[in-house]
């Protein structure tokens, strides 16, 4: 295999891009029906079963001719269907994230050569500003329930490892795609931690706001 200049492995992997941020560790329930995508899935799926969830930066999920983020979360099938009108329904799982070395064609679908960012962990200090930042999340998400504003339950479990917990914090916080973008691209463990928080700051100071009348 080809390696990059710092020897992380450069391999080829099918690419799914979506309207929405992926992370490592978090479930991902998808809908297929565009004849390209259920080319990657049959492939995937005779394969290692593993693909990229890439956010757009413009254009659409459906028909081509989108530009995406250079940074993706690897993202593995663990369970496939199709319903009766032909849908196919994949249960997924992001992995590991990984940073898009240089685009394919997208025929028969989009395809990318991909490098693994280095191992994520999340430790000591870290650890301890990831727990409170967790509070400052549940707090927001809260606040959106009281509100009446759609969100994931503010008492949701997360995994007791931090180094997954980080990610899964990530993709339940209320922020839009592109703070969750940034996040998502974050390598070093207490940049990503201090980026959520100011982020999820940002969204408490708001929320704060629109509580109050304001």
């Amino acid at each position: 295999m080809p390696a990059g200049p710092d020897d992380v492995a450069v391999r080829f992997s099918p690419m799914f891009p979506l309207g929405i941020v992926h992370f490592p560790g978090v479930p991902l329930p998808l809908r297929v029906f565009e004849p390209r995508y259920r080319t990657l899935v049959a492939h995937c799926l005779d394969g290692d079963r593993e693909f990229g969830v890439v956010l757009i930066e413009r254009g659409f999920e459906v028909g081509g001719g989108d530009a995406r983020f250079d940074v993706a979360t690897m993202t593995s099938i663990v369970g496939a269907g199709m319903s009766a009108d032909g849908m196919v329904h994949l249960q997924t799982v992001g992995t590991r994230r990984a940073r898009v070395v240089r685009w394919l064609e997208d025929d028969p679908y989009p395809r990318a050569e991909v490098e693994d960012f280095a191992p994520f962990t999340v430790a000591g200090a870290d650890a301890e500003a990831l727990a409170a930042t967790e509070r400052r999340v549940r707090q927001a998400l809260a606040m959106r329930a009281e509100l009446g504003e759609p969100g994931v339950p503010f008492n949701i479990e997360l995994d007791p490892d931090p180094s997954v917990a980080a990610f899964q914090l990530a993709a339940i916080a209320p922020l839009g795609p592109l703070d969750k973008q940034r996040l998502l691209g974050a390598e070093e463990p207490a940049r990503f931690v201090a980026l959520l928080d100011e982020l999820i700051g940002d969204e408490l100071d708001g929320l704060a706001l629109r509580l109050g009348g304001n």
